[in-house]
């Protein structure tokens, strides 16, 4: 894992080095950070341990003497990954997660520990040469591959430069870490309110909504731009100002303050860039992924564009139409105004009302679909486990696979004060040898509270099991030799081609009506609904993939040129425009709070690539058969359990017997537009 571009483990060199200060107290759980926490500094002591159990493993490299091998020297490095990996991990959650604003503080500032940590090992050209030292010739395939890969994430980092070199990337990596989890925090804590002063304005959306948010005594309604309270609002409100408010509070969340702290994001890691021997940073992050550069990933760009362009005017095209006919006055339409008109056009030309099968999704039994339909599909078990949690709302499960205890995972799925408001999974232990892995769901679903069923649309549940997917390739892919290479340690832009795999899973009848029930009457989901659902559903995926471009086009053009040439909001607008055919609102600021500029940096394409990916995995699945058929098990070996043990353009070909192409993807945009 290269750790100067980590997604946890960011840097800083602002705080002094274990080594300076007094050894920290055994935890009172070694593996899991809030067992026992009480207070920031049990926090602190925690992440300590870790790092001073890291360097003993960099201090048993270095004392060695005589000929290197994969016992005496790749094995402790490997240990010093899982130390700074469980310490960026949990510390992280604890950012993210945790109740208490001043354990968040806390967890802040301790990120940028961990990371100079990681930056000092990254650059520790002791420990560098006794990597290129050692004797590979007698060692299996996947150490060979972790071997090389460590060593080309090493010279990626700089760990082959001058000594002032090095320090000026100390530095640089400790500018990166404070400017993205400065700017990841003001996200995180910006949740704007949208005051609804006639309750009229409400109409279009729920009955439990509008029951959820009554009127305060002098009549309005306040909402907020958390998930649930936003994502209703702009699919199903009538009222377009009501829509514009809401699309223009959420798609303005941290700015203007995150502007600054975005460009100067920009400037530092152009100037990283430019110090390790590349033009821009877009070369230098896409020089470890599976595009290989930053030229190719421009001619991937085009080459997506040209496969959902036609298909993306033709659904553009006949949404105008229907808007013509229904409320001509409504043309042109705005970006506040694409969900609500695009859930007008299903109802009625697919006869598909998205709010008819909320009913069906109450959140509880949703989880228990998951957890069964994983279950069948990867041939394991989910048992409710009784592993200390860090909230109530958290639930956990422990995986067995053939009755032997696999993994842990922990579902922390609804909204709060003060959490990461995102739908994302992450590491908490990564497995290998006798350690068993566990992973995170960090979702914000609504959730059954006092009465209220916490209904969810049918695109939560398709989201549920996209992030299902990545815990599963933390689990199962965490049995490896190394720490190093498990669960989803491959190229940062396969990660999602697995996830977005188990997408398609959610329209087949079977698997839906195995848990869709009625939450009052217990009927299930009729087939004929699912039918309308899935057609309707399918409508409008050449536009997607147009405004998925445009996300990975914003992303890659504020990292492929000079900072001075980055205008984020002319760059906004210009990327909108070319792939959206919606009004663009100038008062729209999205990039302040898009945080996979933090972490994907310039690579959001990664969405895109693996969406063509994943559909071209999916294919081999037997449609009549998608649980049982053999594609599951041979699946399961050949993608997931490897981890990062092998590249990933290989775990595909050994799943589907040759690389991944664009035909899959062209199939399934097809899908979406009327029969001729």
């Amino acid at each position: 894992m290269n750790l100067i571009r980590s997604t946890a483990l960011l840097m800083s060199l602002a705080v002094p080095s274990i080594a300076q200060t007094a050894a920290p107290k055994p935890p009172a759980d070694p593996l899991h950070a809030w067992v026992g926490m009480t207070t920031p500094a049990d926090l602190e002591n925690w992440v300590n341990y870790h790092i001073a159990e890291e360097k003993k493993a960099v201090a048993e490299i270095l004392a060695v003497k005589g000929t290197r091998t994969i016992e005496n020297t790749l094995k402790p490095f490997d240990r010093a990954q899982f130390h700074l990996n469980i310490a960026g991990n949990q510390d992280y959650l604890m950012f993210g997660l945790h109740d208490n604003k001043d354990v968040r503080d806390k967890a802040q500032a301790l990120l940028q520990n961990i990371s100079a940590e990681g930056t000092a090992l990254q650059l520790n050209q002791d420990v560098y040469h006794a990597l290129v030292a050692v004797d590979k010739t007698k060692a299996d395939a996947a150490t060979r591959y972790y071997l090389d890969r460590t060593l080309l994430e090493y010279r990626l980092a700089g760990v082959d430069k001058d000594a002032d070199t090095r320090e000026k990337v100390r530095k640089l990596s400790d500018q990166i870490t404070e400017q993205s989890l400065h700017f990841s925090r003001t996200v995180q804590d910006d949740v704007r309110k949208v005051v609804v002063k006639d309750p009229a304005d409400l109409d279009g959306l729920p009955a439990d909504y509008i029951e959820k948010h009554k009127p305060a005594a002098d009549g309005t309604i306040t909402l907020t731009t958390d998930q649930p309270d936003m994502l209703p609002v702009v699919t199903y409100a009538k009222n377009p100002r009501l829509r514009r408010d809401m699309y223009l509070a959420y798609n303005n969340r941290a700015f203007p303050g995150n502007k600054a702290v975005l460009l100067d994001l920009m400037k530092t890691r152009q100037e990283m860039a430019t110090t390790l021997g590349y033009k821009t940073w877009a070369d230098l992050a896409t020089a470890d992924m599976m595009i290989g550069s930053a030229d190719k990933l421009r001619s991937f760009l085009k080459e997506v564009d040209e496969a959902s362009r036609p298909a993306a005017a033709k659904e553009f095209a006949l949404l105008e139409a229907f808007v013509k006919e229904k409320e001509p006055s409504a043309l042109p339409l705005a970006a506040s105004d694409s969900s609500y008109w695009s859930e007008q056009y299903r109802r009625a030309r697919y006869d598909f009302d998205s709010q008819s099968v909320r009913p069906y999704f109450p959140y509880p039994e949703v989880e228990k679909g998951v957890l069964a339909t994983a279950g069948k599909l990867f041939h394991i078990e989910f048992r409710p486990s009784k592993a200390p949690i860090w909230n109530p709302t958290v639930t956990a499960y422990d995986v067995y696979d053939q009755g032997k205890l696999a993994g842990r995972i922990y579902l922390d799925m609804h909204p709060r004060e003060g959490k990461d408001k995102w739908f994302s999974e992450s590491g908490v232990i990564p497995g290998s040898g006798s350690q068993i892995p566990e992973a995170a769901l960090l979702c914000n679903f609504p959730g059954p509270e006092n009465g209220d069923p916490g209904l969810l649309q049918y695109s939560d549940v398709v989201t549920f099991f996209h992030e299902f997917g990545h815990m599963m390739h933390e689990v199962l892919g965490g049995h490896g030799q190394w720490a190093g290479t498990a669960g989803v340690s491959t190229e940062r832009d396969f990660v999602e081609a697995p996830s977005q795999m188990l997408e398609e899973f959610f329209e087949d009848t079977g698997i839906l009506q195995s848990f869709a029930r009625h939450y009052k009457t217990g009927e299930v989901l009729p087939s004929t609904t699912i039918d309308k659902m899935v057609r309707a559903g399918r409508f409008a995926r050449g536009s997607w993939v147009q405004g998925q471009l445009r996300y990975s086009e914003l992303s890659l053009s504020v990292h492929d040129r000079a900072p001075e040439q980055v205008d984020l909001d002319a760059i906004n607008k210009k990327t909108f425009v070319d792939h959206m055919p919606y009004v663009f609102l100038d008062d729209s600021h999205m990039y302040a709070s898009f945080t996979h500029l933090t972490g994907y940096s310039s690579n959001y394409y990664t969405y895109v690539l693996d969406k063509v990916i994943a559909v071209d995995l999916f294919s081999a699945f037997d449609p009549k058969n998608l649980l049982g058929g053999p594609a599951a098990m041979k699946y399961r070996k050949t993608v997931l359990e490897p981890g990062g043990n092998k590249s990933a353009n290989d775990l595909i070909k050994d799943f589907l017997g040759r690389p991944q192409s664009m035909d899959a993807l062209k199939r399934w945009i097809a899908l979406g537009l009327p029969a001729q």
